[in-house]
């Protein structure tokens, strides 16, 4: 009895060592084949603009005594944003006394910027509208019937943009055949001259820009310099930049299973009763319970020799 109450201590840890190497082994499998996952590349959805009307005039009084900045836009927006607006006024001082005038006045005026994680879009509508400049109040700068600029670029595709004027367009009064081939010069003695260039577009692989009208002005009615007006007026303008492409995640190759070696009998007693994922764990898990076991044994035998 007393032999035996020594030798239990000696057994002891041999058995929980064999318990600890099995979960180990148990516990570290699992983890050790566990791959991290595909990482989500940051979304860049893009950009658009949109714009009915910009001007970038200089305005000089007096024999250019006085310069005046004429710099407004209408319905100028940026995605995700729509506006529509059919009247702009502004006020200069010194201009018809100080009192506001309509710049920009149509039946339609609309304009709309959109993103989302594949497409950008801006888009300008703008119908039956005239547009003054100071110094002429009763004679528009230009009359068209109607306009439409639009630029689409959608993610890994070619950008798309289009600038149509449709209908007759009427500059300084006299009524102007416009074409795409080269710019259109206006000239009105005693009031001025315009210069348009007509659908100009833009393309690059991820932005696109589409103006309808663009018009360079010098207007000095009766060469009085009472009101001489220099600069520039843009009407429906678009542009867009692509979202990023998404990036594609690297597949990730699957863990090859561990096969215990001769196991090909049990392998078929397992395809019978169903096995699972865990499975070559277990079999790592039994495979170190035995081994720790026998060396257990054999430590307990030769303690008894």
């Amino acid at each position: 009895m007393n032999s035996n109450a020594f030798r239990m201590p000696a057994r002891m840890p041999a058995r929980r060592f064999a318990v600890t190497a099995a979960a180990t082994v148990l516990a570290a499998g699992p983890a050790v084949l566990a791959g991290a996952g595909p990482a989500r590349a940051t979304e860049d959805h893009g950009r658009a603009s949109a714009v009915v009307l910009r001007t970038g005039l200089d305005v000089s009084l007096l024999n250019k005594s006085v310069n005046v900045p004429l710099t407004v836009s209408l319905n100028d927006v940026q995605a995700p944003r729509s506006a529509e607006k059919t009247a702009l006024t502004a006020k200069l001082d010194g201009v018809d006394g100080g009192r506001p005038f309509t710049v920009l006045g149509a039946e339609v005026a609309r304009s709309s910027a959109t993103v989302s994680a594949k497409k950008a879009e801006g888009s300008v509508n703008l119908a039956h509208a005239k547009v003054h400049v100071p110094g002429l109040p009763l004679l528009s700068l230009i009359e068209i019937e109607q306009v439409s600029a639009k630029a689409v670029c959608t993610a890994g595709e070619k950008p798309v943009a289009t600038a149509d004027p449709l209908g007759a367009v009427t500059v300084l009064g006299k009524k102007t055949t416009v074409t795409a081939g080269g710019p259109t010069e206006v000239k009105v003695p005693g009031v001025g001259e315009v210069r348009l260039d007509l659908a100009s577009t833009r393309t690059t692989s991820r932005t696109a820009a589409a103006t309808a009208l663009q018009l360079k002005v010098s207007i000095n009615p009766l060469k009085l310099n009472v009101a001489e007006v220099e600069g520039t007026v843009t009407l429906a303008e678009a542009t867009c930049e692509a979202p990023a492409a998404p990036a594609s995640a690297d597949p990730v190759e699957p863990a090859t299973e561990v096969k215990p070696q001769g196991a090909a009998a049990n392998e078929a007693n397992l395809a019978e009763t169903g096995g699972s994922s865990a499975t070559p764990y277990v079999a790592a898990g039994a495979v170190a319970l035995l081994a720790a076991g026998g060396g257990a044994v054999v430590l307990a035998r030769r303690k008894r020799g």
